[in-house]
């Protein structure tokens, strides 16, 4: 599934290794987390905040929105440079500003000082989390990548669900300031342990650190057919994972009726999802072929999302606490969570492969789009579509069923030139 290159045009690597150790896994997954706790923990937050500084709904949610908007524009960026000056270079200097810019929103002033905070925290820690797919890339290849993807994923599927948790026990302590210590704190750990990782690009293999020469590689990859088709196929079929994540502080508080220490019923079926879909992904790295298995992966995530639809409408009316009700309305998150974990580690060692000699411009633009999309789904999308829970259910069935779509179309455009081969007269 893959687009082929010369082998002259693939440039020499590191030394491949045949399996990962626990540290490297550890280090890896620890670096993925960054994004899931710095947006994740907040919503607990959300309540105390508006009341220190008179922020509305709309005004809280620009704290993710703006974080997610600044990490999908310096995302284009964190691959290209990674292919100049090494991948460890770029992931410690990015974990240096997003610590100045976390440790700092403990002093903000004002809720516009905390958002521009928030800019800085998101155009920063994508040099973590982006970067660090590539080293697994850059390190192995095959089943062996497929399964350490798969692990890291497992790991970091349980941030979504401890970060809204840790954050209501760090509000125990204090004001909502302990929240953007404790996750900076975290951040000064993972830090620590990428300054052991291995340099995983020889210097023999770096592309000039030019500006043409990184337009240049954006612009390659950015024109390819493929890597849009793909990319954006990819986006669609997260987001309708990632709308319920985006909206957590609105269904959980407002729609399900339930207090700022009870994120975990919304999250613990998500992760529990995610995990049981990332342990699957690793088992089936030998056995299946990658392409099948995102099919796979599309096809559940439109099921599921239209069982979720289908499970809120049945519902009956929420009476508060643990209910059958309750039971109902987090049991589809979960079997979409699921299945989009079938097809997303999948998905991204597909975008890095379309492009061997450009992994870090090509795993920059993959993450681009769903990042995009990510900011539009927390800003502007979650506080439209969370009147109900009916109204969230079908936005995720949209978003599911466009994935769907444009991976099936991903599909045939690659085929298609296959079957005229065949039928071609010898």
């Amino acid at each position: 599934m893959t687009t082929p290159f010369p082998s002259s045009h693939v440039p020499a690597e590191a030394p491949r290794r045949q399996k990962a150790g626990a540290r490297i896994t550890l280090t890896l997954a620890s670096l993925a987390m960054i994004g899931p706790f710095t947006i994740d923990t907040v919503f607990p937050a959300f309540v105390r905040i508006g009341d220190e500084f008179g922020g509305d709904d709309i005004a809280l949610q620009q704290l993710i929105s703006a974080y997610l908007a600044a990490f999908a524009i310096m995302s284009v960026l964190h691959g290209p440079l990674s292919d100049a000056l090494g991948r460890k270079k770029v992931m410690i200097g990015g974990l240096t500003i997003y610590l100045i810019g976390m440790f700092g929103a403990v002093l903000a002033p004002t809720l516009g000082s905390l958002i521009l905070l928030r800019v800085m925290q998101g155009m920063s820690a994508g040099a973590a989390t982006i970067v660090s797919r590539v080293v697994i890339r850059d390190m192995f290849s095959g089943s062996e990548a497929q399964r350490l993807m798969a692990r890291v994923m497992m790991i970091f599927s349980v941030a979504p669900a401890i970060a809204p948790i840790l954050g209501g026990w760090l509000l125990l302590l204090g004001d909502w300031r302990w929240v953007f210590a404790g996750v900076g704190l975290y951040g000064l750990l993972v830090l620590v342990a990428t300054t052991r990782l291995p340099e995983t690009l020889p210097r023999e293999a770096r592309t000039p650190l030019r500006v043409g020469s990184l337009l240049g590689s954006l612009l390659h990859v950015g024109r390819s057919p493929v890597m849009l088709r793909v990319a954006a196929a990819s986006a669609f079929g997260f987001a309708s994972q990632f709308v319920f994540i985006a909206g957590a502080s609105i269904v959980v508080v407002r729609l399900l009726g339930l207090g700022e220490q009870d994120f975990w019923v919304l999250f613990l079926p998500l992760i529990l999802g995610m995990t049981s879909g990332a342990w699957l992904v690793g088992r089936a790295a030998d056995v299946m072929d990658r392409a099948r298995l995102i099919t796979i992966g599309f096809v559940g995530a439109v099921l599921s999302t239209g069982l979720n639809l289908l499970l809120v409408s049945i519902a009956p009316p929420f009476t508060g606490g643990l209910s059958w009700s309750l039971l109902l309305a987090v049991s589809g998150p979960m079997l979409i969570a699921f299945s989009v974990a079938l097809l997303f580690a999948p998905i991204q060692l597909e975008v890095l492969d379309l492009f061997p000699h450009e992994r870090g411009a090509a795993a920059s633009l993959g993450t681009f789009f769903g990042l995009v999309l990510n900011a539009l789904l927390a800003g502007v999308v979650a506080p439209l579509v969370t009147a109900s829970l009916q109204v969230l259910a079908l936005t995720a069935l949209c978003f599911a069923v466009l994935g769907t779509a444009l991976w099936s179309w991903h599909l045939r455009a690659v085929r298609a030139p296959q079957e005229i081969r065949v039928h071609e007269p010898s």
